[in-house]
């Protein structure tokens, strides 16, 4: 077998065969963009737009011919830079060529008619027919990528050589929103989710679920008209990727390079900017702005509230979204230390009056640096196919769906509550588009639609002290008020309120109520360790989902000093992670115990059936962990035994404790440095949610 053939002979998930059954022909294998980019400089829905013509399938041998249909079309008709003369000859000898090339149109006033420009070719001021510009108007405001058909007129000297005999841009013709909701009703919310991660290009396993949540709030300014998204973390997340190769209706522009005509309107010849036009407009590298026009904040601020801006004496209107992106320079606590989360944004844009318009801060510090291994080859949606479905999306509105089961502060401000029913009417478009979810479905939607304006208001509070502070959550049909917190709010509270008139002092508890949320109520202090046996906490322990500040040292160990016997009961230590998490627990308690003394440590597990090589890797796994606990004065022995199901671990000084997920506390997670802290510090890695009891004899 080839490489090419062996790349594609793969397993097809479930997820990758229901796929295929409900939307046929409108799926493709995500990993075979990069096989057939080359040095092809075109955005990945340019090249998804090909695959779909040849690839859409999940017949390997088809996929394979496929590949090589497109990378001939590519070699034959995507016009490189360096080649530009060679394509232009190649024109004039035959007459007439197709090429694949970015086109910009302008309007001549001297000649009175429309030209194109190409990007690539190089050519310009080539004549097109209005009725091409009616039908594509983007192509007056930025270009579009387009096949085009050119032809060269030969003979005596004249003005129009180049003649555009064909232009056809390159994005779905058709789309049938009714299928797409049929297709919709195949899948459970789990799978859904799943196929929107990995038409986004990722693999949804190497993700937990608010990570996924958090890429999936990035397609939110494609769904939502007039949606203000702002997104500052580390570089390398991925930040501007959804903006520049997601969809043909998104723009990306560097930030320094806005300005008031090209973005609302030119008043010497009334043309409107790409506002009117695209349906994102996305600023990258916002943060590193140096100098800015305070014209264009001020026409930005009007534009972010109102969804007007003025040309002359007359008032416009538009319905694009506008997401900022840039990079932090600190880490979060130091920013929650010493300034606020907005503190790399250029003095203009770091005030409150603007800051109040951005309806959700993504918190870009907890998005995975991109790496190969979050890359998936599983199938996802065309994104062409995809981006069309999001904007016929834009002229429905769920921002109200929520409203049956639950209902928001009467504490928070109008702008609080636009941000709030906004997220939460993207994310319902995105994830339940034809309405139907349930109560529990709805919550987890309201609160992270919840957490993300708040992010907006608490760093506001820190920069404006005249705003007053408010409680953000919701009350269920019960009556029971609900609390949410963002997540740094839960990993940092003693620097979260620092400063923000949101409960400054000792007392300040997350979220400024009288009970905390249940996301680190019971984080414990190293200090447990020196507790008596008397003294240590016994009863419930909930762990809350992608927190940090855990570990095994504060959540075990308090409980298995002075053990001179230990029985942990687990039957999932299968795989490479869990392993891992079995050794981490047995170096803290080699840590912790004398030198002198010998301490026996039973493994009750199940054994790894599903593959021989599975298998292979587990019974290798446990018998080098025997041998290296072995050298520090602990006899490690294991069993396997499938009766048990029950998680948990005892203690021959009278403890047991009850552990909801085993020692599966943690969220795998991949790196490729091997001085990430997460290999050292547990307390770096996020959670899982589960509950640990303690019981005492």
């Amino acid at each position: 077998m080839t490489e090419p053939a062996a790349a594609s002979a793969r397993q097809m998930s479930a997820l990758d065969v229901k796929v295929n059954e409900a939307f046929p022909g409108l799926a493709v294998r995500k990993d075979l963009v990069a096989r057939v980019r080359g040095n092809a400089v075109v955005p990945g829905y340019v090249l998804e737009f090909l695959l779909a013509q040849y690839c859409a399938t999940d017949d390997d041998a088809t996929i394979e011919v496929g590949i090589e249909s497109v990378r001939k079309v590519l070699a034959e008709h995507y016009v490189h830079r360096g080649q530009a003369e060679l394509v232009k000859s190649t024109i004039r000898d035959r007459g007439r060529y197709r090429i694949i090339d970015k086109v910009e149109v302008v309007l001549d006033e001297r000649r009175d008619i429309h030209t194109a420009a190409f990007a690539n070719l190089g050519l310009k001021g080539v004549p097109i027919d209005d009725h091409t510009v009616k039908l594509h108007p983007k192509l007056l405001t930025g270009g579009v990528w387009c096949m085009a058909d050119i032809e060269y007129s030969a003979g005596e000297a004249h003005d129009d050589r180049w003649i555009i005999a064909g232009v056809k841009p390159i994005q779905l013709g058709q789309f049938d929103f009714d299928g797409y909701l049929a297709g919709r009703r195949q899948f459970s919310t789990d799978e859904w989710i799943d196929l929107l991660i990995q038409s986004i290009g990722f693999a949804p396993e190497m993700l937990s679920q608010r990570a996924k949540l958090l890429q999936i709030v990035r397609l939110v300014p494609f769904v939502e008209r007039n949606y203000n998204l702002v997104e500052l973390g580390p570089k390398g997340t991925g930040k501007s990727h959804i903006y520049s190769e997601f969809s043909p209706h998104g723009m990306l522009i560097s930030g320094g390079e806005v300005t008031a005509p090209k973005l609302f309107v030119n008043n010497t010849n009334d043309r409107i900017g790409l506002v009117g036009y695209w349906h994102v407009v996305a600023f990258d590298e916002f943060a590193g702005q140096k100098r800015v026009d305070k014209n264009l904040v001020d026409i930005m601020k009007n534009y972010m509230a109102n969804k007007t801006f003025s040309r002359g004496v007359k008032t416009m209107g538009a319905e694009a979204s506008m997401v900022f992106i840039g990079n932090t320079a600190r880490p979060v606590p130091t920013m929650l230390a010493h300034s606020d989360l907005f503190e790399v944004l250029p003095d203009s844009y770091h005030d409150s009056a603007y800051l109040d318009r951005l309806h959700h801060y993504l918190p870009g510090w907890e998005v995975d640096t991109i790496r190969s291994e979050l890359f998936t080859d599983g199938y996802g949606f065309v994104v062409d196919y995809l981006a069309e479905a999001l904007a016929h999306m834009r002229n429905q509105d769920f921002s109200d769906a929520y409203s049956r089961c639950f209902a928001l502060s009467e504490d928070i401000s109008t702008r609080d509550r636009d941000g709030v029913r906004k997220t939460f009417s993207g994310l319902m478009k995105l994830i339940h588009p034809t309405g139907e979810a349930s109560e529990a479905e709805i919550e987890e939607i309201l609160r992270f639609a919840v957490e993300g304006r708040k992010r907006v208001k608490d760093q506001i509070l820190r920069i404006d002290k005249t705003m007053d502070p408010v409680r953000f959550g919701y009350t269920d049909n019960a009556g029971t008020w609900h609390d949410v917190a963002t997540q740094e709010e839960l990993d940092y509270p003693h620097l979260y309120n620092r400063g923000s008139g949101a409960g400054d002092g000792e007392d300040a508890v997350p979220g400024g109520s009288e009970n905390t949320s249940d996301a680190g109520a019971f984080v414990q202090k190293a200090e447990e360790a020196t507790l008596t046996k008397d003294e240590l906490f016994t009863g419930v322990r909930d762990v809350p989902e992608n927190a940090i500040g855990y570990s095994f040292g504060s959540l075990l160990m308090p409980y298995l000093l002075g053990a001179k016997r230990i029985e942990i009961t687990d039957p999932y230590i299968r795989a490479p992670h869990q392993l891992r998490n079995l050794f981490d627990l047995l170096t803290e308690i080699i840590g912790a115990k004398p030198v002198d003394t010998v301490l026996e440590i039973h493994l009750i597990t199940s054994e790894e059936t599903s593959r021989p090589d599975w298998t292979e890797n587990q019974l290798t796994g446990l018998h080098d962990i025997q041998v290296s606990a072995l050298e520090a004065g602990v006899d490690f022995t294991c069993e396997f035994d499938s009766t048990k199901h029950d998680r948990e671990i005892s203690t021959d000084t009278g403890w047991r404790i009850l552990l909801g997920r085993g020692l599966d506390v943690f969220q795998p997670f991949t790196s490729s440095s091997r001085y990430d802290l997460r290999l050292r510090l547990q307390d770096r890695r996020r959670t899982k949610a589960c509950t640990i009891t303690y019981l005492r004899a």
